[in-house]
């Protein structure tokens, strides 16, 4: 059972991007990563028993306040 979790945040600059893959990387469970630049920034995380709430709650303490969690989906890969 692989989730599939979209959170959108903007991306300022390289620095902030370093910072958000280093969280999203190391959280227990993720086992793929990418940038989505859809229109408007988002980061896709795939892997298994991952708390999509903890991982949006590190992105607005250490990134940015405005990190809003999309959508948390069951991905049949």
């Amino acid at each position: 059972m692989t989730q599939r979790i979209v959170i959108e945040l903007p991306l300022h600059c390289a620095k902030c991007e370093k910072k958000i893959m280093a969280i999203c990387t190391t959280a227990d469970g993720v086992t793929a990563f990418a940038f989505e630049r859809e229109g408007r920034d988002r980061v896709v995380i795939k892997g298994e028993d991952i708390d999509p709430a903890r991982i949006t709650e590190c992105l607005r303490e250490k990134v940015t306040k405005h990190a809003r969690l999309v959508s948390v989906a069951i991905d049949d890969d």
